[in-house]
């Protein structure tokens, strides 16, 4: 078997919900040894909706690959685990309020006290600093202070959040891109740093065009709401972009009749968007695809989820895979999204909650059987 990009490197993982976990799972899957530290029992979002036959789907899917720990980080005897583990780690990864690593005892000064090479990586809703640092929040508030709901909105008439989690989802990228840069620097330099993401910082960078669009000019614009176009049996994506590309689309929507004009899609109005509206609705989704695609125009439809989870092409890049559950027995979940041709990534099962606690112990800080028994006699570890 191949190695692993980040075979090697450590991540003890303090993160609960998404997008700190998510951050997690990617690091797992390109190879990393992942440590999740929960509480005693297992963490909360363990119990979360969706539940397939007893287990949480929401935690299977961001925590596969993973090794459990159950510790009890509020007591004398626990904090000493976790900083005995800090020696051995490459990175912490926290998504708790700012502030709460300092009042646990273990800001990154501290940390850096401990290995001055570790790197921890802080995800939160507002960052480190600002004035919205000590506020909570979850990824509907990112996407309304962002401006991305009233975009996704337009031009229906009402702020839309969008089904999925987009702004965790995208935290959890920038978080695992700022670890890899930070794992690159301290490579060449032996020092350790901070690194600060959060949802409203990532949230902007999915509205960065109309942002800067409005500052440069003092209007809105730039870019506006998205709709598709209804089929006779469903609905459709096109974007004809350019001059040349909506000229080809609007000959066979006329008939055959020459037309130009600029760049095609669903923001576009007025009688170019009557035109098209009104000839998507006189055929079916597989033929407007087939005669789009026949000229070169991309073109695709509006898919449901279990559409999309029957598409051959996402099976065949192994997309979708299946992990044996300790609890649900065989599941699926997404497969590894970066394609390395030299280090491919794997997708791990998931842990039950405190698993691997003896294992790590023993094998990281040599504890033996008796110390493992009193710890857990004594409700520090589970």
């Amino acid at each position: 078997m191949s190695s692993l990009s980040l075979e090697g490197v450590r991540v003890l993982e303090l993160a609960r919900y998404q997008a700190g976990p998510r951050g997690g799972m990617i690091l797992s899957d390109l190879g990393a040894e992942v440590i999740k530290i929960e509480r005693l029992g297992g963490e909360e979002t363990r119990g979360n909706a969706p539940i397939v036959r007893g287990q949480s789907l929401y935690f299977t899917v961001y925590n596969r690959g993973k090794k459990s720990l159950c510790l009890d980080m509020r007591s004398a005897a626990g904090k000493a685990i976790f900083t005995d583990l800090v020696k051995t780690a490459d990175i912490v990864l926290e998504n708790f309020r700012p502030g709460t690593m300092e009042a646990m005892g273990f800001a990154y000064a501290q940390l850096k006290a401990i290995n001055p090479r570790i790197i921890l990586v802080s995800v939160s809703g507002f960052g480190q600093d600002g004035p919205y640092r000590d506020r909570p929040a979850f990824d509907p508030l990112g996407q309304a202070m962002s401006g991305l709901m009233s975009l996704t909105g337009q031009p229906v008439g009402q702020p839309i959040g969008t089904a999925s989690s987009i702004i965790d989802r995208t935290t959890a990228l920038h978080a695992t891109i700022g670890a890899l840069a930070a794992l690159r620097h301290r490579d060449r330099t032996g020092e350790g740093q901070v690194v600060d993401c959060c949802l409203l910082d990532s949230a902007l960078t999915l509205v960065e065009i109309p942002t800067s669009y409005y500052l440069a000019t003092g209007e809105e614009g730039g870019e506006a709401g998205r709709l598709p176009y209804k089929a006779a049996d469903g609905h459709v994506v096109i974007s004809a972009i350019g001059r040349e590309m909506a000229a080809r689309l609007f000959k066979l929507v006329s008939g055959g009749a020459d037309a130009s004009g600029g760049p095609v899609n669903s923001s576009t109005g007025g009688d170019r968007r009557k035109m098209l509206d009104d000839w998507c609705a006189r055929h079916t989704v597989n033929a407007i695809c087939t005669a789009l695609m026949d000229l070169g125009i991309p073109v695709a439809p509006v898919k449901t989820i279990p559409q999309v989870a029957e598409d051959p092409h996402l099976w065949a890049r192994e997309m979708l895979v299946k992990v044996d559950d300790a609890v649900a027995g065989d599941i699926y979940v997404p497969g590894v999204a970066m394609k390395l041709s030299a280090t491919p990534g794997h997708v791990g099962t998931v842990p039950t909650p405190g698993q691997h606690t003896d294992e790590i112990l023993s094998r990281l800080l040599g504890y033996d059987a008796e110390r493992l028994a009193s710890l857990r006699a004594e409700k520090v570890i589970g």
